[in-house]
């Protein structure tokens, strides 16, 4: 088979760690006889630095025109004081709008062997940490309404928190979509006893579990969310929530991996593409010195063979060998554990690759 996957390389890390998943790509195509052609596609910093703006027309179209979209990283320091609508996140939130995508996976999965780079106590850590938030990614409060006006004490900025009914049943079906084929329990959280919003999130997630009898659901105000996922993560099977609410949660549930470079993610809409990210920023004070943590990235490889290729072996072939190459002792330096094989972001994929040659599972 012959696929065609756009690369943002982005800003900071980015390039190295989408270099080492492309790597990782590459292998898979040859193990498993697919070919893979890459395009390389400007936005974020460089695409400002570029072209004057973070999400170039051409970029976007030719991720259009891609069966899956990987992307490093964009931001940093160099661009912070340039207004909203030119900062490079905002070339992101074009992305997403413009493919499409508004249900975003982020998996916090910890391997057995990274159970001493978690914060937590081991009794509290129990068999394992295995949680996935589906956090919605095309409403709410990043895509509301937003500006500045004078009031009555003076200058004052507004940003507007807005869901539809539509838009929290679709995500609420994709939650309840993935708890199926997990442990078949839902979070809904949400911060109804304050938000209007919030209120009707609640209702429309609730009548939407009508159509999933075989899945508990359950509810939690997003406070109380952030601090029972430290005090007893293996309450959660799927997490849902809103835009904002996932992207802080999420980042939290990161930890709970050892570090937010463990961390992969999924955008999906109702059709191709899809993009494909690790959760981590662009860390520019790190980047160029072969320190980054290419696992993320690589596991981001295995959702995109799972999810836009409809390839689970190669995706599992992945996973197994990441599991393989942790197991063996090497470390990044955000994961190193006393006994750990310190090393850089070339020579962890390079012991996930010598993992790649058969086909295989997480064990």
């Amino acid at each position: 088979m012959r696929y065609a996957i756009a690369t943002i390389p982005g800003d900071g890390v980015g390039p190295e760690v989408t270099g080492e998943a492309v790597r990782v790509l590459r292998r898979i195509g040859e193990v498993y006889g697919h070919e893979f052609a890459f395009t390389e596609v400007p936005a974020g910093g460089c695409a400002i630095d570029e072209f004057g703006e973070p999400l170039p027309e051409r970029s976007l179209e030719l991720c259009r025109q891609s069966d899956a979209v990987l992307l490093g990283a964009v931001g940093g320091p160099k661009w912070d004081n340039l207004e909203g609508s030119l900062r490079p996140e905002s070339g992101l939130l074009k992305l997403r709008r413009g493919l499409g995508l508004y249900a975003n996976i982020r998996p916090s999965f910890l391997y057995e062997a990274l159970r001493g780079a978690c914060p937590l106590k081991p009794e509290i850590v129990g068999e394992g940490i295995d949680i996935c938030i589906v956090r919605e990614l095309a409403g709410g409060i990043y895509f509301g309404a937003r500006g500045r006006r004078n009031g009555s004490m003076g200058e004052e900025a507004f940003d507007t928190e807005r869901y539809s009914a539509a838009e929290v049943r679709r995500i609420a079906r994709v939650a309840f979509g993935l708890a199926g084929k997990r442990a078949r329990r839902v979070t809904s959280v949400d911060k109804a006893n304050i938000l209007e919003s919030s209120r009707l999130w609640r209702r429309t997630v609730a009548e939407t579990a009508g159509e999933f009898p075989d899945i508990a659901l359950g509810h939690m105000y997003v406070d109380n969310a952030a601090m029972q996922l430290i005090r007893n993560p293996r309450q959660f099977d799927v997490i849902v929530t809103t835009n904002m609410f996932g992207d802080i949660l999420s980042d939290e549930a990161s930890m709970l991996a050892g570090s937010i470079g463990m961390l992969p993610s999924a955008s999906l809409g109702d059709g191709p593409p899809g993009l494909y990210e690790p959760v981590h920023g662009s860390a520019p004070e790190i980047a160029g010195r072969d320190l980054a943590n290419p696992i993320a990235a690589v596991l981001s490889v295995a959702m995109l063979l799972r999810h836009s290729l409809g390839r689970e072996g190669e995706a599992a072939a992945v996973e197994k060998a990441v599991e393989a190459a942790l197991a063996g002792g090497y470390r990044t330096a955000d994961i190193q554990t006393s006994g750990g094989r310190l090393v850089g972001t070339r020579g962890m994929t390079e012991a996930i690759l010598q993992g790649i040659t058969a086909r295989g599972g997480r064990s």
